[in-house]
């Protein structure tokens, strides 16, 4: 690990997701993956995966390099330096790992303390009944109060079975580092990856958090043809039609007016993306 990289960052930020149970159609991994393809993310550090993966499970990829020689690649997670143009951000990805997760979480979180990180957003998706033809349901909860103050975050009341998530988010917690949660919503009737709508969703929370705008690439446009292609497929069959309209009037009803901070914080999202 180069300890180095990771001191003395410009007001860092660090964003972590986990392809796996808490991430519903890749959309909170492909988030993390969009900052570091965008902005040439350098790897910094990375986790054995021999301590915390089942190969069998999370099985190592072959492929063919430049020489066309076989190289095989070992599942495991990666800590990642991106330089935004507002400020570094550390990105932590990889697959959930199958064993020894306090271990996991004491090692990623004394990473994470050498960056000395502003905030750590946690990234995750999940499957509801919210229709594709809406927007993305995001959410933010935060155990810390002035983070829930600073962005608009509420307290998670929820109980029950968690992921590597919520462990970090205890780890972070136990190690004196603000964290906040964010989650997408994302249709159960499409559920296979990618989901790019429920992506763009993700990265344009980031942008707010992380105080700046984001190169989205073509994610836009990605976004707007999988909806496309979601309609198309509803329109063959009359029942899916029938059941995502329904899903929609529920949607409508209880989809409250946009309040004044939502406008605002989607106008200066606008600015900030114009004046890039």
């Amino acid at each position: 690990m180069s300890e180095a990289q990771l001191r003395n960052l410009r007001d860092p930020m660090l964003v972590m997701a986990f392809s796996g149970w808490s991430d519903a159609a890749q959309a909170a991994s492909e988030a993390a993956d969009h900052i570091v393809s965008q902005y040439d993310g350098e790897v910094v550090a990375s986790v054995d995966p021999n301590d915390f993966y089942d190969f069998q499970s999370s099985r190592p990829i072959v492929s063919l390099d430049s020489d066309g020689d076989r190289v095989i690649s070992w599942p495991t997670t990666e800590v990642l330096l991106c330089h935004l143009p507002m400020r570094d951000v550390v990105v932590i990805r990889g697959p959930e790992p199958n064993f020894r997760w306090p271990s996991f979480a004491a090692t990623l979180s004394a990473i994470i303390a050498i960056a000395e990180p502003e905030l750590v957003i946690v990234l995750g998706a999940l499957l509801t009944d919210s229709p594709h033809s809406r927007p993305v349901p995001i959410s933010l909860s935060s155990g810390d109060v002035a983070v829930r103050e600073k962005y608009g975050a509420e307290r998670s009341n929820y109980e029950g079975p968690t992921g590597i998530n919520g462990v970090m988010v205890e780890a972070c917690h136990i190690a004196g580092i603000p964290t906040v949660s964010v989650w997408a919503a994302c249709p159960h009737y499409v559920a296979t990856p990618p989901n790019p709508k429920a992506t763009l969703a993700i990265v344009s929370r980031l942008e707010d958090l992380l105080g700046g705008p984001i190169d989205l690439g073509d994610l836009a446009a990605r976004a707007e043809l999988w909806e496309r292609s979601v309609d198309d497929l509803a329109a063959d069959d009359p029942d899916v039609a029938e059941y995502i309209s329904n899903l929609e009037s529920a949607s409508d009803a209880r989809e409250p007016e946009p309040s004044g901070d939502a406008i605002a914080a989607e106008f200066q999202r606008y600015l900030r993306r114009r004046d890039q």
